[in-house]
């Protein structure tokens, strides 16, 4: 009895130590996080401190690198939500249709090729995405429509849709793999086809799942440096035009730390506040999400 009560003893302290490690690594993360976010906005109210919060929000050139300077980060905005929005546009039904076939449709040998294939597509370096829009993309794009830049936000676009189509088919499929074959075999007995089972049963059953992949995606697409940085040019235009150049967020923030900025000068705070909008929208597009799947998980 005393040596059970001895090995008990131990298995209790081995999982204390466990548990106390668990926590610590999950402190680490968390410490991380918030340094992060006070070095970022630390900075930015300095800049803010410089700079007029209107003018920074409202203004329609950005210019800060040069003579007379100007703040307004519109432009930069206007270039990373249009780039995110027709890669979005691309990837995430092409994604969600990959997601549907593969656990709906495919057998298991067709299964087994095309999400290794995948995966090489998201394992692929993103400044190689990007020499692939500036080399392939743009001409094909130059010969459809004349007009196309040489630098332009279809092919970062395109490009980036490309990249993140992995991504959004990946976790997709696995949040559709995770619904009981009993609902689907209960949904056959019904009388439903196999495409009502998908889009009517499984994809409303896994819409957590989908949704949070579709943000991942999105956020991935709107925070992508080397891509856009190379294919899209750093031009900062309040466009609307995918053909003509632009600048996005995280574009100039490259450009910038690229060039010989002084520590401590305006231009060089201009990073910060940059960083500060980036991540006060992706933190707004994970909240809308959250929301987003809690109305839809209470409806179904």
């Amino acid at each position: 009895m005393d040596r059970i009560n001895k090995k008990l003893g131990y298995i209790d302290r081995k999982e204390l130590v466990i548990k106390r490690i668990l926590q610590l690594f999950a402190l680490i993360s968390i410490l991380t996080t918030i340094g992060i976010v006070i070095t970022l906005f630390k900075e930015a109210l300095v800049f803010l401190q410089e700079v007029s919060i209107v003018e920074f929000l409202t203004g329609k050139i950005w210019a800060p690198l040069l003579e007379p300077r100007h703040f307004g980060i519109l432009p930069l905005v206007t270039g990373t939500m249009l780039i995110a929005v027709c890669s979005s546009i691309i990837s995430l039904p092409l994604g969600l249709a990959t997601a549907i076939y593969l656990s709906e449709y495919a057998p298991s040998r067709a299964r087994k090729i095309i999400k290794p294939m995948l995966e090489i597509l998201a394992g692929i370096p993103s400044v190689v995405y990007g020499y692939f829009a500036l080399t392939f993309i743009t001409p094909v794009l130059q010969k459809i429509y004349p007009g196309t830049e040489v630098f332009n936000a279809a092919s970062a676009s395109i490009a980036l849709g490309i990249m993140i189509l992995p991504m959004v088919a990946s976790l997709s499929e696995d949040a559709m793999m995770a619904i009981p074959d009993s609902i689907r075999n209960g949904a056959y007995a019904l009388g439903s086809t196999k495409f009502e089972v998908a889009t009517k049963i499984v994809v409303p059953a896994s819409i957590s799942g989908i949704v949070s992949a579709f943000v991942l995606a999105v956020s991935r697409a709107i925070g992508e440096t080397m891509v856009v940085a190379i294919a899209a040019g750093a031009s900062p235009k309040l466009t609307f035009n995918p053909f003509e150049s632009v600048q996005t967020m995280t574009g100039y923030m490259v450009n910038v730390a690229l060039g010989d900025i002084q520590h401590g000068t305006i231009m060089y705070k201009t990073v910060f506040a940059v960083g500060a909008v980036l991540f006060i929208i992706t933190f707004i597009m994970n909240i809308i999400a959250k929301l987003i799947v809690k109305k839809v998980g209470e409806a179904y």
